[in-house]
Protein backbone atom coordinates (compact mmCIF):
# COMPACT_ATOMS: atom_id res chain seq x y z
CA UNK A 1 0.00 0.00 0.00
CA UNK A 2 1.30 3.49 -0.98
CA UNK A 3 1.41 6.19 1.93
CA UNK A 4 1.01 9.80 1.16
CA UNK A 5 1.11 13.05 2.90
CA UNK A 6 -2.59 13.68 3.92
CA UNK A 7 -1.78 17.32 5.29
CA UNK A 8 -0.49 18.08 1.55
CA UNK A 9 -4.05 16.53 0.00
CA UNK A 10 -6.09 18.49 2.18
CA UNK A 11 -4.34 21.36 2.05
CA UNK A 12 -4.90 20.99 -1.64
CA UNK A 13 -8.18 21.20 -1.62
CA UNK A 14 -8.68 17.28 -1.93
CA UNK A 15 -11.75 15.48 -0.80
CA UNK A 16 -11.34 12.51 1.83
CA UNK A 17 -12.80 10.36 -1.10
CA UNK A 18 -10.06 11.18 -3.28
CA UNK A 19 -7.21 10.92 -0.92
CA UNK A 20 -8.43 7.27 -0.56
CA UNK A 21 -7.90 6.81 -4.14
CA UNK A 22 -4.14 7.83 -3.64
CA UNK A 23 -3.70 4.50 -1.52
CA UNK A 24 -3.70 2.28 -4.81
CA UNK A 25 -2.65 -1.08 -4.42
CA UNK A 26 -1.02 -2.73 -7.17
CA UNK A 27 0.36 -6.20 -7.35
CA UNK A 28 4.06 -7.03 -8.01
CA UNK A 29 3.53 -8.13 -11.45
CA UNK A 30 2.03 -5.27 -12.20
CA UNK A 31 4.25 -2.98 -10.15
CA UNK A 32 7.17 -4.76 -11.94
CA UNK A 33 5.86 -4.58 -15.89
CA UNK A 34 5.63 -0.50 -15.75
CA UNK A 35 7.92 0.28 -18.62
CA UNK A 36 11.06 2.90 -17.98
CA UNK A 37 10.97 5.33 -20.64
CA UNK A 38 14.12 6.78 -22.50
CA UNK A 39 14.69 9.98 -20.79
CA UNK A 40 17.03 12.59 -22.08
CA UNK A 41 18.90 14.13 -19.05
CA UNK A 42 19.49 18.26 -19.14
CA UNK A 43 23.16 17.73 -20.06
CA UNK A 44 22.09 16.11 -23.48
CA UNK A 45 20.78 18.83 -24.07
CA UNK A 46 22.66 21.06 -24.01
CA UNK A 47 21.36 23.49 -20.67
CA UNK A 48 21.88 26.20 -19.61
CA UNK A 49 23.24 25.88 -15.90
CA UNK A 50 20.27 26.82 -13.06
CA UNK A 51 20.32 30.56 -11.93
CA UNK A 52 19.58 29.72 -8.80
CA UNK A 53 19.61 26.61 -6.11
CA UNK A 54 17.48 23.80 -7.56
CA UNK A 55 14.64 22.72 -4.74
CA UNK A 56 13.77 19.51 -3.59
CA UNK A 57 10.30 19.08 -2.08
CA UNK A 58 11.28 16.15 0.72
CA UNK A 59 7.71 14.87 -0.05
CA UNK A 60 6.25 13.34 -3.30
CA UNK A 61 4.55 15.46 -5.65
CA UNK A 62 0.21 14.87 -5.25
CA UNK A 63 -0.29 15.76 -9.40
CA UNK A 64 0.81 14.95 -12.49
CA UNK A 65 0.22 17.48 -14.23
CA UNK A 66 -0.29 18.28 -18.27
CA UNK A 67 0.74 21.42 -19.99
CA UNK A 68 0.88 22.13 -24.04
CA UNK A 69 4.01 24.54 -25.25
CA UNK A 70 2.70 26.65 -27.80
CA UNK A 71 6.63 28.22 -28.43
CA UNK A 72 8.17 27.31 -30.18
CA UNK A 73 5.55 27.28 -33.05
CA UNK A 74 4.92 23.47 -33.91
CA UNK A 75 6.11 21.97 -37.36
CA UNK A 76 6.29 18.47 -38.53
CA UNK A 77 9.90 17.72 -37.97
CA UNK A 78 10.09 14.89 -35.26
CA UNK A 79 13.61 14.65 -34.56
CA UNK A 80 15.21 14.70 -31.38
CA UNK A 81 17.45 17.15 -32.35
CA UNK A 82 14.15 19.29 -32.47
CA UNK A 83 13.08 18.07 -29.44
CA UNK A 84 16.88 19.34 -28.04
CA UNK A 85 15.77 22.57 -29.55
CA UNK A 86 12.44 22.75 -28.14
CA UNK A 87 13.87 21.93 -24.41
CA UNK A 88 16.51 24.67 -25.15
CA UNK A 89 13.77 27.11 -26.49
CA UNK A 90 11.52 26.44 -23.54
CA UNK A 91 14.25 26.90 -21.14
CA UNK A 92 15.36 30.31 -22.43
CA UNK A 93 11.80 31.71 -22.82
CA UNK A 94 11.34 30.68 -19.02
CA UNK A 95 14.98 32.00 -17.41
CA UNK A 96 14.97 35.00 -19.94
CA UNK A 97 11.50 36.11 -20.10
CA UNK A 98 10.14 34.94 -17.01
CA UNK A 99 12.25 35.13 -14.55
CA UNK A 100 12.07 32.03 -13.32
CA UNK A 101 15.93 30.13 -12.46
CA UNK A 102 15.45 27.15 -14.68
CA UNK A 103 13.04 25.75 -17.28
CA UNK A 104 9.75 26.00 -14.88
CA UNK A 105 8.26 22.19 -15.91
CA UNK A 106 10.42 18.87 -14.76
CA UNK A 107 9.95 17.32 -17.87
CA UNK A 108 9.15 18.11 -21.97
CA UNK A 109 7.27 15.57 -24.20
CA UNK A 110 8.02 16.47 -28.33
CA UNK A 111 6.22 15.88 -31.33
CA UNK A 112 7.88 13.12 -32.32
CA UNK A 113 7.72 11.04 -28.67
CA UNK A 114 10.91 12.33 -27.35
CA UNK A 115 11.12 12.91 -23.39
CA UNK A 116 13.75 15.41 -22.02
CA UNK A 117 14.21 16.43 -18.72
CA UNK A 118 13.14 19.77 -17.96
CA UNK A 119 14.04 21.43 -14.56
CA UNK A 120 17.96 20.30 -13.54
CA UNK A 121 17.56 17.60 -11.03
CA UNK A 122 14.33 16.47 -11.92
CA UNK A 123 15.22 13.00 -13.67
CA UNK A 124 17.42 12.39 -10.51
CA UNK A 125 14.77 12.68 -8.13
CA UNK A 126 11.57 11.29 -9.69
CA UNK A 127 14.42 7.91 -9.53
CA UNK A 128 14.37 8.15 -6.05
CA UNK A 129 10.26 8.35 -6.26
CA UNK A 130 10.21 9.56 -2.32
CA UNK A 131 11.05 13.91 -2.90
CA UNK A 132 10.15 15.84 -6.07
CA UNK A 133 11.78 19.25 -7.87
CA UNK A 134 9.52 22.22 -7.21
CA UNK A 135 9.20 23.76 -10.89
CA UNK A 136 7.14 26.81 -11.72
CA UNK A 137 4.71 25.78 -14.20
CA UNK A 138 1.10 25.53 -12.08
CA UNK A 139 0.94 28.75 -10.09
CA UNK A 140 0.59 28.27 -6.35
CA UNK A 141 0.76 24.77 -6.75
CA UNK A 142 4.01 24.06 -7.31
CA UNK A 143 4.94 22.25 -4.23
CA UNK A 144 1.86 20.04 -4.70
CA UNK A 145 2.76 19.33 -8.56
CA UNK A 146 4.99 17.49 -11.43
CA UNK A 147 4.68 19.32 -15.25
CA UNK A 148 5.12 18.11 -18.61
CA UNK A 149 5.19 20.18 -21.46
CA UNK A 150 4.04 18.52 -24.69
CA UNK A 151 5.51 20.29 -27.69
CA UNK A 152 2.40 22.13 -30.08
CA UNK A 153 -0.72 24.05 -29.76
CA UNK A 154 -3.31 21.86 -28.77
CA UNK A 155 -6.92 23.94 -28.70
CA UNK A 156 -8.29 22.92 -32.20
CA UNK A 157 -6.18 20.05 -33.27
CA UNK A 158 -4.53 16.46 -31.55
CA UNK A 159 -1.80 15.27 -30.78
CA UNK A 160 0.55 13.51 -32.83
CA UNK A 161 0.57 9.35 -31.90
CA UNK A 162 4.22 9.52 -31.42
CA UNK A 163 3.79 12.39 -28.61
CA UNK A 164 0.41 10.26 -27.21
CA UNK A 165 2.32 7.18 -26.65
CA UNK A 166 5.29 8.95 -25.50
CA UNK A 167 3.00 10.74 -22.32
CA UNK A 168 1.30 7.79 -21.79
CA UNK A 169 4.59 5.83 -20.81
CA UNK A 170 6.28 9.13 -18.81
CA UNK A 171 2.97 9.45 -16.93
CA UNK A 172 2.56 6.11 -16.08
CA UNK A 173 6.45 6.02 -14.89
CA UNK A 174 5.76 8.80 -12.68
CA UNK A 175 2.59 7.61 -11.53
CA UNK A 176 4.33 4.27 -10.93
CA UNK A 177 7.91 6.42 -9.02
CA UNK A 178 5.11 8.26 -6.78
CA UNK A 179 2.38 6.15 -6.04
CA UNK A 180 0.01 8.69 -8.02
CA UNK A 181 -3.48 7.07 -8.39
CA UNK A 182 -4.79 7.98 -12.16
CA UNK A 183 -7.56 10.54 -10.82
CA UNK A 184 -5.06 12.93 -10.20
CA UNK A 185 -3.21 13.63 -13.87
CA UNK A 186 -4.78 16.59 -14.31
CA UNK A 187 -4.40 20.09 -16.59
CA UNK A 188 -3.33 22.95 -16.15
CA UNK A 189 -6.71 24.49 -16.28
CA UNK A 190 -7.58 22.57 -13.28
CA UNK A 191 -5.38 24.88 -11.38
CA UNK A 192 -4.84 27.91 -12.88
CA UNK A 193 -6.96 30.29 -15.33
CA UNK A 194 -5.96 29.22 -18.82
CA UNK A 195 -6.75 27.49 -21.88
CA UNK A 196 -3.65 25.05 -21.16
CA UNK A 197 -2.87 22.29 -22.53
CA UNK A 198 -5.59 23.19 -24.92
CA UNK A 199 -9.21 22.21 -25.26
CA UNK A 200 -8.52 18.91 -27.30
CA UNK A 201 -5.97 17.24 -24.97
CA UNK A 202 -7.46 18.44 -21.99
CA UNK A 203 -10.67 16.33 -23.42
CA UNK A 204 -7.96 13.86 -23.64
CA UNK A 205 -7.29 13.51 -20.14
CA UNK A 206 -9.95 10.95 -19.50
CA UNK A 207 -8.67 8.49 -21.94
CA UNK A 208 -4.87 8.96 -20.34
CA UNK A 209 -5.96 8.08 -17.45
CA UNK A 210 -7.18 5.10 -18.30
CA UNK A 211 -4.50 4.29 -20.41
CA UNK A 212 -2.24 4.85 -17.90
CA UNK A 213 -4.49 3.05 -15.25
CA UNK A 214 -3.58 -0.10 -17.44
CA UNK A 215 -0.08 0.04 -17.28
CA UNK A 216 -0.63 0.60 -13.31
CA UNK A 217 -2.69 -2.74 -13.75
CA UNK A 218 -5.38 -0.70 -11.48
CA UNK A 219 -8.93 0.30 -11.57
CA UNK A 220 -9.80 4.41 -12.63
CA UNK A 221 -11.99 5.87 -10.51
CA UNK A 222 -13.92 8.62 -12.13
CA UNK A 223 -12.53 11.78 -11.65
CA UNK A 224 -14.23 14.61 -9.37
CA UNK A 225 -15.73 17.07 -11.48
CA UNK A 226 -13.38 20.28 -12.18
CA UNK A 227 -13.73 24.32 -12.31
CA UNK A 228 -15.17 25.44 -15.85
CA UNK A 229 -13.53 27.63 -17.82
CA UNK A 230 -15.42 30.03 -19.19
CA UNK A 231 -14.33 32.67 -21.98
CA UNK A 232 -15.31 35.79 -23.19
CA UNK A 233 -18.24 35.03 -25.63
CA UNK A 234 -19.83 32.04 -24.25
CA UNK A 235 -23.41 32.06 -22.68
CA UNK A 236 -25.24 29.50 -20.59
CA UNK A 237 -26.55 28.47 -17.65
CA UNK A 238 -22.88 28.75 -16.35
CA UNK A 239 -22.40 31.89 -17.52
CA UNK A 240 -25.56 33.36 -15.82
CA UNK A 241 -24.55 31.84 -12.52
CA UNK A 242 -20.90 33.30 -12.73
CA UNK A 243 -22.73 36.81 -13.41
CA UNK A 244 -25.26 36.57 -10.49
CA UNK A 245 -21.97 35.04 -8.25
CA UNK A 246 -20.29 38.69 -9.81
CA UNK A 247 -23.17 40.62 -8.78
CA UNK A 248 -23.62 39.22 -5.23
CA UNK A 249 -19.48 40.19 -5.02
CA UNK A 250 -20.65 43.71 -5.77
CA UNK A 251 -19.76 43.65 -9.64
CA UNK A 252 -22.40 45.64 -11.67
CA UNK A 253 -22.84 42.99 -14.25
CA UNK A 254 -25.87 41.42 -16.49
CA UNK A 255 -27.17 38.30 -15.46
CA UNK A 256 -28.30 37.34 -19.35
CA UNK A 257 -26.16 34.35 -19.22
CA UNK A 258 -24.21 36.28 -22.36
CA UNK A 259 -20.10 36.54 -21.56
CA UNK A 260 -20.23 40.14 -22.54
CA UNK A 261 -17.36 43.28 -22.44
CA UNK A 262 -18.65 44.23 -18.60
CA UNK A 263 -18.58 40.86 -17.39
CA UNK A 264 -15.00 40.29 -18.87
CA UNK A 265 -14.03 43.48 -17.12
CA UNK A 266 -14.98 42.08 -13.62
CA UNK A 267 -13.26 39.02 -13.65
CA UNK A 268 -10.31 40.72 -14.92
CA UNK A 269 -10.46 43.18 -11.69
CA UNK A 270 -11.54 40.55 -9.50
CA UNK A 271 -8.85 38.75 -10.39
CA UNK A 272 -6.42 41.65 -10.64
CA UNK A 273 -7.69 42.48 -6.91
CA UNK A 274 -6.58 38.85 -5.76
CA UNK A 275 -3.61 39.22 -7.22
CA UNK A 276 -3.69 35.84 -9.07
CA UNK A 277 -0.72 35.46 -11.25
CA UNK A 278 -1.43 36.29 -15.39
CA UNK A 279 -0.09 35.09 -18.30
CA UNK A 280 2.85 32.87 -16.94
CA UNK A 281 1.65 30.28 -19.31
CA UNK A 282 2.15 30.71 -23.18
CA UNK A 283 -0.98 29.61 -23.81
CA UNK A 284 -1.77 33.16 -23.25
CA UNK A 285 0.53 33.76 -26.43
CA UNK A 286 -2.12 31.77 -28.79
CA UNK A 287 -5.13 33.68 -27.87
CA UNK A 288 -5.90 36.76 -24.87
CA UNK A 289 -6.86 34.92 -21.94
CA UNK A 290 -7.81 38.60 -20.14
CA UNK A 291 -11.21 38.27 -18.46
CA UNK A 292 -11.32 34.46 -18.39
CA UNK A 293 -13.11 32.74 -15.41
CA UNK A 294 -11.26 29.73 -14.66
CA UNK A 295 -10.11 27.25 -11.34
CA UNK A 296 -8.38 30.12 -9.51
CA UNK A 297 -11.25 32.53 -9.96
CA UNK A 298 -14.80 30.72 -8.98
CA UNK A 299 -13.83 30.34 -5.26
CA UNK A 300 -13.69 33.73 -5.00
CA UNK A 301 -17.05 34.00 -5.98
CA UNK A 302 -19.04 31.10 -4.87
CA UNK A 303 -21.06 31.67 -1.86
CA UNK A 304 -19.58 30.40 1.31
CA UNK A 305 -20.93 27.02 2.82
CA UNK A 306 -20.10 24.36 1.00
CA UNK A 307 -17.40 23.15 -0.16
CA UNK A 308 -15.63 23.41 -3.81
CA UNK A 309 -16.21 19.67 -4.73
CA UNK A 310 -19.99 20.04 -4.20
CA UNK A 311 -19.84 23.44 -6.07
CA UNK A 312 -18.06 21.73 -9.18
CA UNK A 313 -20.21 19.40 -9.32
CA UNK A 314 -23.17 21.28 -9.76
CA UNK A 315 -21.50 23.50 -12.13
CA UNK A 316 -20.71 20.64 -14.29
CA UNK A 317 -24.42 19.76 -14.21
CA UNK A 318 -25.26 23.52 -15.55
Amino acid sequence: MVTVDRRTLFKAGVTATAAGALGMTTTGTAAAAVPTPTIHDCSEWGARPASGPIVVENHKPTYIVVHHAVDPPMNNDFSLARAFYVSRFIQNLHMDKNGWIDSGQQFTNSRGGFITEGRHRSLEILRGGTQHVQGANVGNHNSEVIGIENEGLYSTVDVPAALWNSLVSLVAYIAHQYGIAPEFIKGHRDFNTTECPGQVLYNRLPELRTAVGRILGVAVARAEAEWPLLKPGDTGKKVQLAQEFLRNSGFDVPTDGVFGASTKDAVTALATQAGLARDTCTAAKASDETGFLGADVWPLIVPAGRSAAAWRADLAQS
